[in-house]
């Protein structure tokens, strides 16, 4: 492992800066099976939040690169996916019933169904939030 410590001045505190090597030996020892992030963080004398962001950041981005280079980030979990949406439109239900929202909730055998204009999406999604608590 390799850190490039500074040397400590008289009344002034520095932050020690973990080259991008010592960072990833650092994570692998945290993935290993049955070792706490807490306890190798205290084995490098680290604090356990700075660890658990260096391992976050290694999982969410996929690579060690990821915690060696935060310049190179490349964000897996946020990769845009394009979807297609289209209207169902049936002759049997007319056009302005399909700019609504539907909902159907069943519970112990009552079944509700509710209809929210699509202009009104931000209410519809409040309303929603509090019936599922």
């Amino acid at each position: 492992m390799q850190t490039n410590e500074l040397v400590p001045q008289e009344g002034r505190r520095h932050r020690r800066q973990f080259s991008s090597q010592a960072k990833a030996d650092i994570v692998a020892e945290c993935q290993q099976r049955g070792v706490s992030v807490a306890a190798v963080a205290r084995a490098h004398d680290l604090h356990p939040n700075l660890l658990r962001k260096w391992v976050q950041t290694h999982e969410r981005f996929g690579s060690d690169e990821a915690v060696l280079e935060p310049a190179v980030h490349r964000d897996v979990a946020a990769q845009f996916i394009p979807l297609q949406l289209t209207r169902p439109k049936t002759p049997e239900v007319p056009a302005q019933m399909t700019d609504d929202i539907r909902i159907e909730l069943q519970h112990n055998g009552i079944k509700a169904s509710v209809r929210w204009p699509i202009s009104q999406t931000q209410q519809c999604a409040a309303w929603l939030r509090e019936v599922m608590r």
